[in-house]
């Protein structure tokens, strides 16, 4: 039996069954709250012609992170994400396990939830920062998801 928490098995559960390329890249949820997720890739496995992390590694560990915060932040049996528009920018060469971690404020938490109740969908946007073992900021995403309730 696993120690994680729930949410947590739930995110990665979903990467591994939903999102085979992402799990095949080794991409991995490592901390999940309400309004909060970090998620992880490995350097291993995962290099380009030059020896750093493949750009698509690094776009794919932070995509995911928009769906995944919406496991503990939203109510899933009322509501499922999906991607409108991420947009990367690329700061550094990755060579070192990458840390990728976004957040969500709780007074946005609620316009969502209220908007998405109200009219079936709402959009968010999520920033995210991408950093190495050291701490470094590699790159950075600015994601458009929105929230959609189910039947709509």
């Amino acid at each position: 039996m696993s120690d994680e928490p729930p949410y947590l098995m739930m995110a990665n559960a979903g990467i591994e069954h939903m999102l085979p390329p992402a799990h095949r890249m080794g991409v991995k949820i490592v901390e999940l709250e309400k309004g909060r997720v970090v998620g992880e890739v490995p350097v291993d496995g995962n290099t380009n012609h030059i020896g750093t992390v493949y750009a698509g590694v690094l776009f794919t560990v932070a995509e995911v992170l928009g769906g995944a915060i919406c496991l503990p932040t939203f109510d899933s049996a009322k509501f499922y994400p999906i991607v409108k528009d991420v947009q990367i920018r690329f700061r550094r060469p990755a060579t070192t396990t990458i840390r990728a971690t976004a957040v969500l404020p709780s007074d946005i938490v609620e316009a969502v939830a209220e908007a998405a109740e109200a009219n079936g969908k709402a959009d968010f946007e999520l920033e995210a920062e991408l950093a190495d073992t050291s701490g470094q900021v590699v790159a950075s995403t600015h994601g458009i998801y929105q929230l959609r309730k189910h039947g709509t």
